[in-house]
């Protein structure tokens, strides 16, 4: 939807972190952010696959490329965008096939995966896009919310009521993803939007880091630690290395917030604040 004059732009603040966790030695994640677009992107090279970590890259690296392209032909129409995002999305997912078809037929590794989550911030409004089981979340009013839904055998085994959510937390299906960019020629994308509300805090992450941390420690963490992205940011990883480090560990924190009136004009949609 069009911005209106009722509704002020946003600005964001956001805080990115990545580790390779306690028991890994190469990281397999990758994240990206573009401060003109307001676009985050984490992709993680998915366990039991060989060059994970080269397919989260080409991913990240098709999709920032492809949307900055993009976004300057598109008008930014929630539907125009989501499409746009879908397009590019696909574009990535093709990228790594073919780049795993090559390694193959030259006799290297025959399969290259990698998971997705991404927000896009347009008009004060989220758009967001995701495959595989790296999670996006929104903190509001204190309370978190998971986002997005698990393209995993352990979901489904869970949607059937197979498996209760306790018994997930300790199954040896943890990793097995049922959707991942780069596993076949196409790929279904999972695309939502929501409007974006000063004070909203967004987590993206791989799932090394919550495999580790439950949403009520993450939840606790954010609350506590909101008005400081980077250590937040940091506090997170920390916890997940903490409890057993057994994952690759990516968190991407954004938080809206509106520009002061009597602050001075900013280049671009948004007023970005970086922390490391």
């Amino acid at each position: 939807m069009p911005n209106t004059a009722s509704s002020p732009a946003l600005t964001l603040e956001i805080a990115a972190k990545t580790d390779p966790g306690v028991l890994r030695t190469l990281n397999e994640d990758s994240i990206a952010t573009d401060t003109e677009l307001g676009l985050l992107v984490l992709s993680d090279g998915m366990g039991g696959y060989q060059c994970g970590n080269v397919a989260s890259s080409i991913a990240t690296q098709v999709i920032v490329e492809g949307l900055a392209l993009g976004l300057k032909d598109t008008l930014h129409h929630t539907s125009a965008v989501a499409a746009l995002i879908e397009n590019v999305v696909k574009r990535a997912n093709r990228a790594i096939y073919l780049e795993g078809t090559q390694r193959a037929e030259s006799g290297q590794e025959k399969t290259m995966g990698s998971t997705l989550a991404l927000l896009l911030f347009q008009n004060n409004h989220v758009t967001m896009a995701h495959v595989g089981d790296s999670r996006i979340y929104r903190l509001r009013e204190q309370h978190l919310e998971l986002m997005t839904h698990d393209h995993s055998l352990l979901q489904e085994q869970i949607d059937q009521g197979l498996l209760s959510a306790e018994d997930a937390a300790t199954s040896h299906n943890r990793h097995l993803v049922t959707r991942g960019l780069g596993l076949q020629a196409e790929v279904e994308v999972a695309l939502s939007e929501c409007e974006a509300v000063p004070g909203d805090l967004y987590l993206l992450c791989s799932d090394g880091l919550n495999d580790m941390v439950d949403n009520a420690d993450i939840e606790r963490v954010l609350n506590s630690l909101q008005a400081n992205l980077p250590l937040a940011a940091s506090q997170l990883v920390m916890i997940a290395n903490d409890n057993g480090g057994e994952d690759n560990i990516s968190v991407i924190l954004a938080k809206t917030g509106t520009q002061a009136s009597s602050a001075p004009k900013k280049h671009g949609f948004f007023a970005w604040l970086f922390g490391r």
